[in-house]
């Protein structure tokens, strides 16, 4: 892994700024524009049925829908990471979690193929115990 601005890095800049548009606005479109078909994803959500791998775009857009219901927040990248097959972003989310001021450090890392997203895996700093829907 290395750390530059080179033009490769570029797809993970991208698809970070997607990633992170889906998540504060709730419109998923550029994000979905850049997954490949077989495209599946992780999430550190302790609630049944998103304990494990999810598949496809349309469980994506429910996992937006749902976090956008208790979670209403702003990421801030603090550091990026590429190699030819995988892209790492480690950020910031600050907004508000069930009504509660929210905090906390997070890492996304995008698998690749070519320069589409075939997966994410997101990894917490400080775990959500109190993660439950309205």
């Amino acid at each position: 892994m290395h750390k530059s601005i080179g033009t490769r890095m570029s797809r993970t800049y991208d698809a970070f700024d997607a990633f992170k548009h889906a998540f504060e606005t709730g419109k998923t479109i550029h994000f979905l524009q850049r997954v490949t078909e077989d495209f599946r994803f992780r999430v550190p959500l302790p609630l049944e049925g998103w304990n494990n791998e999810q598949y496809g775009k349309e469980r994506f857009e429910e996992l937006i829908r749902f976090e956008r219901s208790v979670l209403q927040a702003y990421f801030t990248p603090i550091l990026v990471l590429e190699n030819e097959d995988n892209g790492i972003v480690v950020f910031r989310a600050e907004g508000i979690l069930n009504g509660k001021s929210y905090l906390n450090e997070l890492t996304v890392v995008y698998e690749y193929e070519e320069d589409r997203i075939r997966s994410f895996r997101e990894y917490v700093g400080t775990p959500l115990k109190n993660y439950e829907a309205p």
